[in-house]
């Protein structure tokens, strides 16, 4: 029997606390955050949600991959964002789709887009339904359509084809991180990159927002990865061909990156895949504050040693985590390699940190040592790991938690940091009356860092999207006015979209206007993001 996922908030029905463990978490996040209930709610059981009837039914010859139970609909109406869960959790359902369909080939999908756009509908891809910044919401954009079809590609899940000469492979836009992974083990390969949603999350969404994996720096996007796009949009197929580089004009692949669904459906891609790791080493390092580390930091992305992983915490972050003692930054740096050993390259970026006041007790060296290796970078990554499952526990005591993530370049980062410290921490104190804003560096680069920030506070149970919307709109107003992106691997949506639009030139959206309306003359591709109607 297929496991069902939770439709409101993240992982799936069996993995949820029974009402003693929910009760233990929350006196434990209570106490060590300081505020938050030890008592907390229970989502609103779908069974007493009632969601708007379906506009749309399927012909005959779809019934039998289209679905519009109220589970289908529900567990497809949001992405996994705080504003997302919150409404889920409390049974809002307000602009479900009308119907969830399941192709399980190209040739289902392509019968499933004919008809949803002969018959007026708006089109919504869906890979896992990871989204933080409403992706795959059918709300603002859809309204002008005669209902909103949902695809779902999780059933395009299989590894079609491995080139060991060129080492890559040829993937199904569905298939999901652990899934693809197992498949490539098989051959003795990997993908490398390992998002936080690494375990729901599809090939074919990273590719279409253009997500951040594993690798703090040189390999950071799936951009890096890509090797060959296939898509199908209205007015044909669109696919590249496979190249290890190319002058020719534009990349219609660089098109396809980051287009959200807005220009085509990605069904497949051939991807750029390498022999699993066996040599590692890894090693927490201290730093007084986080600006000496930031330095630290700074000298390696410029050094050309390319570690791994590269990710600097904050004091208070590290502390919540169970990684720090709350006095000191934390980076957890690591190496690893299939091919050689990488005690050298260690040895050599933890006397770059020396150099800048960093202390460690290495842990974890030589192959087959963790990347997580040593009570300070398991912890984290232990927490890494399990804080989207955590977001809904805070949710269920009245905690508000939050993210946002930048990029912005060294010179200018200490009075960017500085700002966007003060204006969101304001921000917080105005609308929920304390909290804390912590930062910790998921990806650099020689010119620059990608900061990442969290938020957690006290949230008024009932008022919560109204505290959202104001801090969302405070961080993302100091992100834009500070020269930041408005996103570094978290894509655009629908949360995002008007700074987006401060962010983007002129020319460029009137290019890219042209552009959906060359391939999507009705506007029905997942209208509302990136793109206006």
């Amino acid at each position: 029997m297929e496991r069902r996922r939770k439709h409101w908030g993240w992982g799936y029905e069996d993995e949820e606390p029974s009402p003693e463990e929910l009760r233990g978490a929350a006196r434990f996040l209570a106490d060590r955050l300081g505020f938050g209930s030890d008592e907390p709610e229970q989502a609103v059981p779908l069974s007493s949600v009632e969601l708007p009837a379906p506009r749309l039914s399927a012909p005959d010859a779809l019934r039998d991959i289209c679905a519009t139970d109220d589970y289908q609909r529900a567990l497809h109406a949001y992405g996994r964002s705080y504003a997302d869960v919150v409404r889920a959790f409390r049974g809002r359902f307000d602009h479900p789709p009308d119907v969830v369909a399941h192709p399980g080939d190209e040739a289902e999908l392509t019968a499933v887009l004919d008809w949803a756009l002969s018959a007026c509908a708006a089109v919504i891809p869906f890979g896992g339904g990871t989204s933080v910044v409403g992706g795959v919401e059918a709300g603002a954009g859809c309204e002008g359509f005669a209902g909103v079809v949902t695809i779902d590609l999780k059933a395009l899940d299989r590894v079609l084809e491995v080139d060991r000469v060129s080492l890559a492979a040829r993937i199904q836009a569905g298939a999901t991180g652990p899934g693809l992974e197992r498949q490539l083990g098989e051959h003795g390969l990997t993908l490398r990159h390992f998002p936080q949603s690494f375990e729901l999350s599809t090939l074919g969404g990273w590719i279409a927002t253009r997500a951040g994996g594993h690798f703090a720096t040189l390999y950071t996007h799936i951009d890096d990865l890509v090797e060959s796009i296939r898509a199908l949009t209205p007015a044909g197929v669109w696919e590249s061909r496979r190249l290890p580089g190319s002058g020719a004009g534009i990349s219609p692949d660089r098109m396809l990156l980051g287009s959200e669904g807005t220009l085509g459906i990605i069904t497949e891609a051939w991807v750029r895949v390498r022999p699993r790791p066996v040599h590692r080493a890894s090693a927490p390092v201290r730093f007084d504050d986080f600006m000496a580390g930031a330095e630290a930091v700074r000298a390696l992305s410029q050094s050309g040693l390319y570690p791994t992983n590269c990710r600097l915490i904050d004091p208070r972050e590290a502390e919540l985590t169970g990684a720090g003692d709350g006095r000191h930054a934390l980076l957890m740096l690591g190496f690893e390699s299939a091919e050689h050993d990488v005690e050298a390259l260690m040895t050599t970026a933890l006397q770059c940190c020396g150099d800048h006041g960093g202390a460690w007790e290495r842990r974890g060296a030589g192959a087959g040592a963790g990347a997580g290796s040593g009570d300070a970078a398991g912890s984290w990554r232990a927490a890494f790991l399990r804080a989207p499952y955590l977001r809904d526990v805070l949710i269920a005591i009245g905690v508000l938690s939050e993210t946002f993530e930048t990029a912005i370049t060294w010179e200018r980062f200490p009075a960017f940091h500085e700002r966007l410290l003060s204006d969101v921490s304001g921000a917080v104190r105005e609308a929920c009356g304390g909290g804390s804003v912590t930062c910790r560096f998921t990806h650099v680069y020689p010119d620059g860092p990608a900061p990442y920030y969290t938020i957690l506070a006290p949230a008024r149970r009932g008022a919560e999207l109204e505290q959202w919307a104001q801090v969302k709109r405070i961080a993302s107003e100091a992100v834009i006015d500070g020269g930041g992106t408005i996103t570094h691997h978290h894509a655009v949506g629908r949360e995002h979209r008007r700074w987006y639009d401060r962010q983007r030139p002129e020319p460029f959206a009137v290019a890219l206007r042209a552009a959906k309306a060359a391939l999507d003359p009705s506007g029905a591709l997942n209208p509302g993001v990136l793109i206006g109607p």
